[in-house]
C-alpha cells in the first residue's frame, strides 16, 4: 500500500514539477528578461544574464524535484562544475532531466540544442536569449561551439545525441568528436547514473518508477582525454574517438554498476 501511495505522490509531483517547468518558460521571456534587455545593451552581457538566470531557475527545479521526492540527488564536484572555464563537458543521457541538472551546476554554460526546440513555445524565449547553439547547421555548429569555448563558457554535448534506450548499450554518434577535435577543445566527462530507470527516452513523464529513482552524478575519476591527431585526417580521427569514448563511458557505466 504505501509503495503504491508513494508512487501515486511521485506521479503527482512530477506533474507539478513539468508544469511549474512550462510555466516558467512562458514567463520568463515575458518579465525577466526584458528587464536584463533594458539593464544590458551589450548583447554578449545579455546572453550571458540570460545563461545564469537558467542556472538559478534550473537550481531551483532540481531542488523542488529533490524536495518533492521524485528523486533523491547524489551530486559530487559540486565546487568543480562551478569553477568550470571553456571546457567542453561531456556526459552520458539516461533521462530527460540530464541537462537540466548540469545547468544547474554550471553558472556560464552554453549547450547545442535541436533546431526544432526553437520553435517550441515553452522553450524558444528561453533559448534565443541564452544564445544557446542550435544544430541545424552542422558548419555553423562547429563554429559557434568553438566561439563559446573561447569566450570562456562550458559547453555541455551529449555524445549519444538523444537519451540512452534502456536495456541497451551507448551508442555515440560522431558530433561531440568532431567538435571536440575541430576546437581542439579542454575536455570534462561526467557520469550520470539513475535507478530505477524513469524519465527515459521510451517512457512517459507520468510513467515513474516504482520507487524513488537515485540520480547520481560525478566527473569521472579519470577524465576522459582529447588524443592527439592530424589536422588532414579528422575524419578518420573523430570516427577512432567516437569510439574511444564510447567504450570508455560505457565501461565507467559497467564499473559503476
Amino acid at each position: 500500500m504505501l509503495t503504491k501511495l508513494g508512487r501515486c505522490w511521485r506521479i503527482v509531483a512530477t506533474g507539478f514539477c513539468f508544469a511549474v517547468f512550462g510555466l516558467g518558460g512562458l514567463l520568463v521571456p515575458l518579465f525577466v528578461l526584458p528587464i536584463q534587455y533594458l539593464i544590458y545593451r551589450d548583447e554578449e552581457k545579455r546572453r550571458k544574464a540570460a545563461r545564469y538566470t537558467v542556472h538559478l531557475l534550473f537550481k531551483f527545479f532540481v531542488g523542488l524535484m529533490g524536495a518533492l521526492g521524485i528523486f533523491k540527488f547524489t551530486i559530487a564536484d559540486r565546487t568543480k562544475f562551478a569553477n568550470l572555464t571553456g571546457k567542453l563537458v561531456l556526459a552520458n543521457h539516461p533521462t530527460l532531466i540530464d541537462v537540466v541538472v548540469l545547468i544547474s551546476l554550471i553558472p556560464n554554460a552554453d549547450c547545442v540544442v535541436k533546431a526544432h526546440l526553437f520553435s517550441n513555445p515553452f522553450m524558444r524565449g528561453v533559448i534565443k536569449s541564452t544564445g544557446y547553439i542550435s544544430n541545424e547547421s552542422p558548419e555553423g555548429l562547429l563554429t559557434d561551439c568553438a566561439a563559446s569555448l573561447a569566450a570562456g563558457n562550458n559547453l555541455i554535448v551529449f555524445p549519444e545525441g538523444t537519451r540512452t534506450t534502456p536495456g541497451q548499450a551507448l551508442k555515440f554518434k560522431r558530433g561531440a568528436a568532431n567538435i571536440a577535435l575541430r576546437c581542439r577543445a579542454d575536455i570534462v566527462s561526467v557520469l550520470i547514473h539513475v535507478a530505477p530507470s524513469t524519465l527515459t527516452k521510451s517512457e512517459m513523464w507520468y510513467e515513474v518508477a516504482p520507487t524513488q529513482a537515485k540520480f547520481d552524478l560525478a566527473m569521472t575519476k579519470q577524465q576522459l582525454q582529447l588524443p592527439s591527431f592530424e589536422a588532414s585526417k579528422l575524419t578518420q580521427h573523430a570516427r577512432s574517438f567516437t569510439r574511444d569514448m564510447q567504450a570508455f563511458f560505457q565501461g565507467e557505466l559497467d564499473s559503476y554498476e
